[in-house]
Protein backbone atom coordinates (compact mmCIF):
# COMPACT_ATOMS: atom_id res chain seq x y z
CA UNK A 1 0.00 0.00 0.00
CA UNK A 2 1.18 3.39 -0.73
CA UNK A 3 0.06 7.00 -0.69
CA UNK A 4 0.05 7.38 -4.40
CA UNK A 5 -2.09 4.42 -4.37
CA UNK A 6 -4.48 6.05 -1.68
CA UNK A 7 -4.97 9.41 -3.68
CA UNK A 8 -5.70 7.60 -6.39
CA UNK A 9 -8.25 6.00 -4.20
CA UNK A 10 -9.35 9.60 -3.01
CA UNK A 11 -9.61 10.53 -6.85
CA UNK A 12 -11.92 7.72 -7.84
CA UNK A 13 -14.08 8.38 -4.94
CA UNK A 14 -14.34 12.29 -6.26
CA UNK A 15 -14.85 12.03 -9.41
CA UNK A 16 -16.47 8.34 -9.46
CA UNK A 17 -14.88 7.97 -13.36
CA UNK A 18 -11.14 6.28 -13.96
CA UNK A 19 -10.87 8.93 -16.60
CA UNK A 20 -11.01 11.78 -14.84
CA UNK A 21 -9.25 10.76 -12.00
CA UNK A 22 -7.14 9.89 -14.08
CA UNK A 23 -6.61 13.25 -15.67
CA UNK A 24 -6.65 14.83 -12.08
CA UNK A 25 -4.08 12.94 -11.00
CA UNK A 26 -1.71 13.17 -14.29
CA UNK A 27 -1.48 9.58 -15.08
CA UNK A 28 -2.52 7.38 -17.90
CA UNK A 29 -6.51 5.37 -17.15
CA UNK A 30 -4.72 2.08 -17.48
CA UNK A 31 -1.67 3.11 -14.81
CA UNK A 32 -4.26 4.20 -12.16
CA UNK A 33 -6.51 0.98 -12.54
CA UNK A 34 -3.39 -0.83 -12.29
CA UNK A 35 -2.72 0.30 -9.34
CA UNK A 36 -6.58 0.32 -7.59
CA UNK A 37 -6.22 -3.39 -8.89
CA UNK A 38 -3.24 -3.54 -6.70
CA UNK A 39 -4.66 -2.19 -3.14
CA UNK A 40 -7.49 -4.02 -3.70
CA UNK A 41 -6.08 -7.31 -4.23
CA UNK A 42 -3.35 -6.14 -0.98
CA UNK A 43 -6.56 -5.47 0.86
CA UNK A 44 -8.28 -8.64 -0.34
CA UNK A 45 -11.31 -6.30 -0.42
CA UNK A 46 -13.53 -3.99 -3.73
CA UNK A 47 -12.92 -0.45 -2.80
CA UNK A 48 -15.29 0.24 -6.19
CA UNK A 49 -18.08 -1.09 -7.78
CA UNK A 50 -17.35 -0.58 -11.51
CA UNK A 51 -20.56 -2.64 -12.44
CA UNK A 52 -22.45 0.88 -11.69
CA UNK A 53 -22.39 3.97 -13.87
CA UNK A 54 -21.21 6.17 -12.44
CA UNK A 55 -18.51 3.89 -9.85
CA UNK A 56 -19.58 3.63 -6.49
CA UNK A 57 -17.88 2.75 -3.43
CA UNK A 58 -18.79 -0.19 -1.56
CA UNK A 59 -19.65 0.16 1.92
CA UNK A 60 -16.32 -0.98 3.00
CA UNK A 61 -14.90 1.12 0.32
CA UNK A 62 -16.05 3.92 2.47
CA UNK A 63 -14.46 3.24 5.44
CA UNK A 64 -11.21 2.65 3.19
CA UNK A 65 -11.71 6.09 1.77
CA UNK A 66 -12.52 8.44 5.03
CA UNK A 67 -8.93 6.56 6.22
CA UNK A 68 -6.97 7.48 2.98
CA UNK A 69 -7.96 11.04 3.37
CA UNK A 70 -6.47 11.47 7.08
CA UNK A 71 -3.65 9.52 5.76
CA UNK A 72 -2.68 11.28 2.87
CA UNK A 73 -3.25 14.81 4.83
CA UNK A 74 -0.56 13.26 7.83
CA UNK A 75 1.42 12.84 4.52
CA UNK A 76 1.07 16.39 3.68
CA UNK A 77 1.58 17.58 6.92
CA UNK A 78 5.03 16.23 6.44
CA UNK A 79 5.43 17.92 3.93
CA UNK A 80 4.26 21.37 5.38
CA UNK A 81 6.26 20.91 8.30
CA UNK A 82 9.63 20.73 6.01
CA UNK A 83 8.13 24.48 3.99
CA UNK A 84 7.35 25.79 7.51
CA UNK A 85 11.29 25.05 8.95
CA UNK A 86 12.59 26.45 5.52
CA UNK A 87 10.40 29.41 5.51
CA UNK A 88 9.10 28.33 2.21
CA UNK A 89 6.18 29.71 1.05
CA UNK A 90 4.54 28.34 -2.43
CA UNK A 91 2.95 25.25 -3.97
CA UNK A 92 -0.34 24.57 -5.25
CA UNK A 93 -3.68 26.25 -2.74
CA UNK A 94 -6.76 26.09 -3.85
CA UNK A 95 -9.05 28.90 -2.24
CA UNK A 96 -13.08 29.11 -2.21
CA UNK A 97 -14.77 32.70 -2.15
CA UNK A 98 -18.55 32.89 -1.50
CA UNK A 99 -20.22 35.11 -4.28
CA UNK A 100 -20.89 38.52 -2.55
CA UNK A 101 -17.49 38.65 -1.06
CA UNK A 102 -15.10 37.67 -4.22
CA UNK A 103 -15.52 40.67 -6.44
CA UNK A 104 -14.86 43.53 -4.08
CA UNK A 105 -12.00 41.11 -2.43
CA UNK A 106 -10.07 39.68 -4.60
CA UNK A 107 -9.19 42.83 -6.78
CA UNK A 108 -7.64 44.38 -3.41
CA UNK A 109 -5.43 42.04 -2.36
CA UNK A 110 -4.75 39.26 -5.58
CA UNK A 111 -2.40 41.15 -7.39
CA UNK A 112 -0.15 42.34 -4.53
CA UNK A 113 -0.03 38.67 -2.87
CA UNK A 114 0.69 37.04 -6.28
CA UNK A 115 3.72 39.59 -6.68
CA UNK A 116 4.79 38.68 -2.79
CA UNK A 117 4.25 35.32 -2.65
CA UNK A 118 5.05 34.44 -6.58
CA UNK A 119 5.84 30.26 -5.65
CA UNK A 120 1.92 30.20 -4.06
CA UNK A 121 -0.06 28.17 -7.61
CA UNK A 122 -3.45 29.54 -6.39
CA UNK A 123 -6.68 28.33 -7.78
CA UNK A 124 -9.75 29.82 -6.77
CA UNK A 125 -13.17 29.12 -6.95
CA UNK A 126 -16.48 31.18 -6.49
CA UNK A 127 -18.68 28.97 -4.35
CA UNK A 128 -21.32 28.78 -1.95
CA UNK A 129 -20.72 28.57 1.80
CA UNK A 130 -22.36 24.95 1.87
CA UNK A 131 -19.99 24.37 -0.94
CA UNK A 132 -17.42 25.42 0.78
CA UNK A 133 -18.11 23.86 4.04
CA UNK A 134 -18.43 20.70 1.84
CA UNK A 135 -15.23 20.55 0.17
CA UNK A 136 -13.26 21.73 2.80
CA UNK A 137 -14.24 18.87 4.94
CA UNK A 138 -13.90 17.06 2.28
CA UNK A 139 -9.95 17.81 1.60
CA UNK A 140 -11.29 19.59 -1.81
CA UNK A 141 -10.11 23.21 -0.47
CA UNK A 142 -7.04 24.21 1.79
CA UNK A 143 -8.92 27.21 2.72
CA UNK A 144 -12.00 29.70 1.79
CA UNK A 145 -13.41 33.05 2.60
CA UNK A 146 -16.89 33.40 3.60
CA UNK A 147 -19.20 35.17 6.18
CA UNK A 148 -18.95 33.84 9.94
CA UNK A 149 -19.21 32.25 12.58
CA UNK A 150 -20.83 29.17 10.71
CA UNK A 151 -20.54 27.09 13.97
CA UNK A 152 -18.75 23.84 11.95
CA UNK A 153 -16.67 21.32 14.44
CA UNK A 154 -14.51 20.29 12.08
CA UNK A 155 -13.27 24.00 10.47
CA UNK A 156 -11.55 27.24 11.85
CA UNK A 157 -12.07 30.45 11.15
CA UNK A 158 -9.31 33.25 11.31
CA UNK A 159 -11.60 36.91 11.52
CA UNK A 160 -10.07 39.04 8.38
CA UNK A 161 -12.86 41.73 8.96
CA UNK A 162 -16.18 43.29 10.06
CA UNK A 163 -17.99 44.59 6.80
CA UNK A 164 -21.06 46.75 7.86
CA UNK A 165 -24.71 46.59 6.07
CA UNK A 166 -25.36 49.89 4.41
CA UNK A 167 -29.04 50.83 2.32
CA UNK A 168 -29.72 51.24 -0.55
CA UNK A 169 -32.80 53.42 -1.24
CA UNK A 170 -33.85 54.64 -4.21
CA UNK A 171 -35.32 58.23 -4.39
CA UNK A 172 -39.21 57.20 -4.69
CA UNK A 173 -38.95 54.89 -1.47
CA UNK A 174 -40.09 55.88 2.01
CA UNK A 175 -37.27 56.11 3.51
CA UNK A 176 -35.19 58.53 0.50
CA UNK A 177 -35.11 61.47 3.14
CA UNK A 178 -33.80 60.20 5.90
CA UNK A 179 -29.68 60.95 6.78
CA UNK A 180 -29.33 57.63 8.08
CA UNK A 181 -31.66 54.67 9.52
CA UNK A 182 -31.88 52.42 12.38
CA UNK A 183 -32.71 48.63 11.66
CA UNK A 184 -36.22 49.04 12.91
CA UNK A 185 -37.21 50.94 9.86
CA UNK A 186 -36.75 47.80 7.87
CA UNK A 187 -39.22 45.87 6.17
CA UNK A 188 -38.98 43.07 4.47
CA UNK A 189 -41.87 43.56 2.32
CA UNK A 190 -39.76 46.03 0.51
CA UNK A 191 -36.76 44.68 0.28
CA UNK A 192 -35.01 43.15 -2.64
CA UNK A 193 -32.97 39.87 -1.87
CA UNK A 194 -30.81 38.01 -3.15
CA UNK A 195 -31.65 34.40 -4.24
CA UNK A 196 -31.85 31.73 -1.80
CA UNK A 197 -28.16 30.04 -0.93
CA UNK A 198 -26.35 32.99 -0.40
CA UNK A 199 -25.50 33.41 3.06
CA UNK A 200 -25.64 37.12 2.40
CA UNK A 201 -29.31 36.98 1.90
CA UNK A 202 -29.68 34.93 5.36
CA UNK A 203 -28.15 38.02 7.12
CA UNK A 204 -30.57 40.50 5.71
CA UNK A 205 -33.32 38.27 6.66
CA UNK A 206 -31.95 37.69 10.24
CA UNK A 207 -31.33 41.15 10.78
CA UNK A 208 -35.08 42.15 9.73
CA UNK A 209 -36.83 39.18 11.94
CA UNK A 210 -34.31 41.05 14.91
CA UNK A 211 -37.23 43.92 14.71
CA UNK A 212 -40.38 41.74 12.98
CA UNK A 213 -41.91 38.93 15.28
CA UNK A 214 -43.77 37.69 12.63
CA UNK A 215 -42.51 37.78 8.58
CA UNK A 216 -43.75 36.48 5.40
CA UNK A 217 -41.60 34.35 3.49
CA UNK A 218 -43.18 35.11 0.28
CA UNK A 219 -40.60 37.91 -1.04
CA UNK A 220 -41.55 40.39 -3.32
CA UNK A 221 -38.63 39.92 -5.78
CA UNK A 222 -34.89 38.04 -5.58
CA UNK A 223 -32.04 37.77 -7.69
CA UNK A 224 -28.72 36.27 -7.92
CA UNK A 225 -26.49 38.89 -8.26
CA UNK A 226 -25.94 42.37 -6.44
CA UNK A 227 -25.51 44.50 -9.11
CA UNK A 228 -29.07 43.11 -10.66
CA UNK A 229 -30.53 44.00 -7.16
CA UNK A 230 -29.67 47.72 -7.29
CA UNK A 231 -30.23 47.83 -11.01
CA UNK A 232 -33.90 46.80 -9.67
CA UNK A 233 -33.93 49.33 -7.05
CA UNK A 234 -33.41 52.18 -9.40
CA UNK A 235 -36.53 50.75 -11.45
CA UNK A 236 -38.45 51.16 -8.25
CA UNK A 237 -38.82 47.85 -6.94
CA UNK A 238 -37.96 48.26 -3.36
CA UNK A 239 -34.95 49.12 -1.35
CA UNK A 240 -32.23 46.72 -1.04
CA UNK A 241 -28.90 46.16 1.09
CA UNK A 242 -25.15 46.24 -0.18
CA UNK A 243 -22.22 45.20 1.92
CA UNK A 244 -20.13 47.98 2.39
CA UNK A 245 -17.22 46.73 -0.08
CA UNK A 246 -19.67 46.99 -2.43
CA UNK A 247 -20.64 50.84 -2.37
CA UNK A 248 -17.14 51.94 -2.86
CA UNK A 249 -17.16 50.84 -6.81
CA UNK A 250 -21.03 52.60 -7.59
CA UNK A 251 -20.87 55.20 -9.52
CA UNK A 252 -20.55 58.52 -8.17
CA UNK A 253 -24.41 59.33 -8.94
CA UNK A 254 -25.76 56.52 -7.40
CA UNK A 255 -24.12 57.32 -3.95
CA UNK A 256 -26.71 59.89 -2.59
CA UNK A 257 -29.26 56.41 -2.43
CA UNK A 258 -26.90 55.06 0.19
CA UNK A 259 -27.86 55.04 3.69
CA UNK A 260 -25.69 54.19 6.66
CA UNK A 261 -26.99 52.55 9.65
CA UNK A 262 -27.29 54.45 13.30
CA UNK A 263 -24.67 52.97 15.08
CA UNK A 264 -23.94 49.86 16.39
CA UNK A 265 -23.91 48.76 12.49
CA UNK A 266 -25.33 45.80 11.65
CA UNK A 267 -21.98 44.17 9.82
CA UNK A 268 -21.21 41.04 8.64
CA UNK A 269 -18.30 38.96 10.19
CA UNK A 270 -15.70 37.98 6.84
CA UNK A 271 -13.16 35.48 8.09
CA UNK A 272 -10.67 32.48 6.43
CA UNK A 273 -11.86 29.41 6.98
CA UNK A 274 -9.78 26.26 7.14
CA UNK A 275 -9.95 22.54 8.50
CA UNK A 276 -8.65 21.51 11.84
CA UNK A 277 -5.88 19.67 10.72
CA UNK A 278 -3.98 22.71 9.85
CA UNK A 279 -2.55 22.15 6.65
CA UNK A 280 -0.57 24.48 4.62
CA UNK A 281 -0.64 27.08 7.52
CA UNK A 282 2.04 29.36 6.07
CA UNK A 283 0.25 30.24 3.00
CA UNK A 284 -3.32 30.89 5.26
CA UNK A 285 -0.83 32.87 7.50
CA UNK A 286 0.00 34.90 4.79
CA UNK A 287 -2.94 35.53 3.06
CA UNK A 288 -4.18 36.27 6.32
CA UNK A 289 -2.08 39.06 6.74
CA UNK A 290 -2.25 40.20 3.47
CA UNK A 291 -5.95 40.44 3.38
CA UNK A 292 -6.19 41.97 7.05
CA UNK A 293 -3.08 44.93 6.16
CA UNK A 294 -4.95 45.83 2.81
CA UNK A 295 -8.33 46.04 4.41
CA UNK A 296 -8.33 48.44 6.87
CA UNK A 297 -7.35 51.44 4.80
CA UNK A 298 -11.08 50.61 3.19
CA UNK A 299 -13.19 49.96 6.31
CA UNK A 300 -12.34 51.94 9.38
CA UNK A 301 -16.28 51.30 11.03
CA UNK A 302 -15.55 49.85 14.12
CA UNK A 303 -18.78 50.30 16.55
CA UNK A 304 -21.06 47.29 14.73
CA UNK A 305 -23.17 43.82 15.59
CA UNK A 306 -22.18 41.01 13.71
CA UNK A 307 -25.33 39.64 12.48
CA UNK A 308 -25.69 35.73 11.70
CA UNK A 309 -25.40 34.49 8.53
CA UNK A 310 -26.42 31.07 9.29
CA UNK A 311 -30.50 30.66 7.86
CA UNK A 312 -32.88 30.58 11.04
Amino acid sequence: MTITQLKYALAIAEHKNFTKAAEKCFVTQPTLSTQIQKLEDELDIIIFDRGKKPIEVTDLGRKIIFQARNIVNEADRIRDIVDQEKGFIGGEFRLGIIPTVMPTLLPMFLKNFIKKYPKVKLKIEELTTEEILARISDGHLDAAIAATPLESENIKERVLYYEPFVAYVPNNHRLKDKKTIDVSDLDIEDMLLLEDGHCFRDGVINLCKTFKDQMDDSFQLESGSIETLIKLSNEGMGMTLLPYLHTLDLKEKLNPNLKHFTQPSPAREVSILYHKSELKMQIIDAMHNSISGIIRGAIKFQNVEIISPLAK
